[in-house]
């Protein structure tokens, strides 16, 4: 494929013909922002990845636009700082702004920029919505108040063969991503796969299993294959102090997500990481085995009498 010469902040580059400025721009080491950006399907949604570009009026999104020869390309402009700045302020007027007890403080990108960009959530008065937390599903929690409408969690849901659990509800100040009729998420066709919440760039989606046990800086992830069946899906062991806290499925690429059997199958196996169980015995609580703990002693006792086990 011919390769396409321009120049990013200054620097000659070439890329192959067809590659998004985006792509173009991280390829060679220049930090671009996204919220909404799919490498599967670009959606231009956002707009925190604008850039300017010689000759052009406007500010494009850089996920959205292709590569000319020629073309002269600033990432870091101070018209392309203004502008991402005024995007965050824009969202953060209406976004919660309960990051030290948010479950996703320190992995949430929207905070991140918001550092970055110097962006305080001051600049415009903005209403809030006040929905109640989805915890119908017994796997994830949905928080709408802090969705930002970046639509991944849509479209990797609309990926999973014969699935399209979410999509855009409502209109104007009241769009939000919702399930069929609206129902809550347990109650919809969701068969908990997890690829929503491994792109969901905020604290909109959670995992349950990973509530109040750790912060993000806390939990090391270990990539393991799952060896359920043949398709070799991909997860993630999360560790606090060496112990595993959670499985959990990695952000989906071209391959399968991990099927809700082969996530509790994994945290089945796992359960001789888990704490001892213990009894109260003499007044005090004691570590037993599992055997005791779940009254199974007698039987097992009266098992290897007849020879059984």
């Amino acid at each position: 494929m011919a390769g396409i010469e321009l120049t990013i902040n200054g620097r000659p580059v070439t890329v192959p013909a067809g590659t998004s400025v985006l792509d173009a721009a991280r390829a060679n080491g220049f930090f671009v922002p996204t919220l909404c950006h799919d490498p599967q399907e670009p959606f231009g949604a956002c707009r925190l990845c604008v850039v300017a570009i010689k000759g052009m009026r406007n500010l494009p999104a850089s996920c959205v636009t292709t590569v000319s020869p020629g073309m002269e390309v600033q990432t870091e402009s101070e018209a392309v700082v203004e502008a991402r700045r005024t995007i965050l302020e824009l969202l953060l007027a209406n976004h919660p702004l309960d990051c030290l007890t948010c479950e996703r403080n320190g992995a949430c990108r929207l905070q991140d920029y918001a550092y970055r960009y110097n962006a305080k959530g001051l600049r415009f008065n903005g209403g809030k919505h006040r929905y109640p937390r989805d915890l119908s599903n017994p796997y994830i929690a949905r928080d709408l108040n802090k969705c930002v409408l970046c639509g991944l969690c849509v479209r990797t849901c609309d990926r999973v063969s014969e699935r399209r659990v979410l999509d855009f509800a409502y209109r104007g100040f009241n769009t939000r991503v919702a399930t069929a009729m609206d129902e809550p998420l347990g109650e919809s066709a969701c068969v908990s796969c997890g690829r929503c919440v491994a792109v969901c760039p905020v604290g909109a989606l959670s995992w349950r299993s990973l509530a109040g046990k750790g912060r993000t800086w806390q939990i090391a992830k270990e990539p393991v294959t799952c060896t359920f069946c043949e398709a070799g899906c991909l997860f993630d062991l999360n560790r606090k102090d060496g112990r595993v806290i959670a499985v959990t499925p990695r952000e989906p690429g071209p391959g399968r997500p991990l099927c809700l059997k082969g996530r509790l199958g994994m945290e089945l196996r796992l359960v001789e990481d888990a704490a001892a169980p213990l009894l109260k015995k003499d007044g005090r609580f004691q570590e037993t085995s599992w055997a005791e703990a779940l009254g199974l002693t007698g039987i097992i006792d009266r098992m290897r009498e007849r020879g059984e086990i």
